[in-house]
């Protein structure tokens, strides 16, 4: 009979199959997302699970961006919405709305909303755009796709890491 394995073990098994390639050449598959209009690529290595958006229970008092708490197989998880982090329209809860755990390959439970997920991207797909220029410092440069889009390169460590990421609290 066939070892059941759930579809978490599954994800996080590929996962480091394709972060974890012998081949030197290879470079690490980008994870492609929608926050709002704006294109998003992180490291394949350095994203986390996706899933349907779950219920998220709000958090009195806190930042319009930070959504609230959700349940994910008995784990609570700040769900923070990036579009509207980044300053954009918060997302609409959908069928193409997602849930991104990116803080728990760090330690962190923290999960980004974002709008929807396109899924792997090889990074010989992109070029890099060299005039573009993003101070924040969890924005580690920009690419260009063949038809000419920008997607931004996100390191969901230093994300965790900014300040600003960090204080969900209301203004006080």
């Amino acid at each position: 009979m066939a070892k059941r394995i759930s579809l978490r073990e599954f994800q996080q098994d590929l996962s480091s199959r394709l972060a974890g390639t012998k081949n030197s050449n290879a470079k690490p598959a980008l994870l492609a997302v929608l926050a709002g209009p704006e294109g998003w690529l992180l490291d394949l290595a350095d994203s986390g699970e996706i899933m349907a958006l779950p219920s998220v229970a709000p958090v009195p008092l806190a930042r319009e961006w930070f959504r609230g708490l959700a349940n994910v197989r008995g784990n609570l998880f700040s769900v923070v919405d990036f579009p509207s982090f980044l300053g954009l329209a918060p997302v609409v809860a959908g069928s193409e709305a997602r849930l991104l755990l990116v803080g728990a390959k760090h330690g962190v439970n923290t999960a980004l909303l974002v709008s929807r997920a396109i899924g792997l991207r090889n990074p010989d797909d992109f070029e890099t755009d060299r005039r573009f220029r993003d101070d924040r410092p969890w924005v580690v440069g920009g690419l260009r796709d063949s038809q000419d889009r920008l997607w931004k390169r996100l390191s969901a460590r230093a994300l965790l890491a900014d300040p600003r990421f960090l204080d969900a609290g209301g203004a006080r």
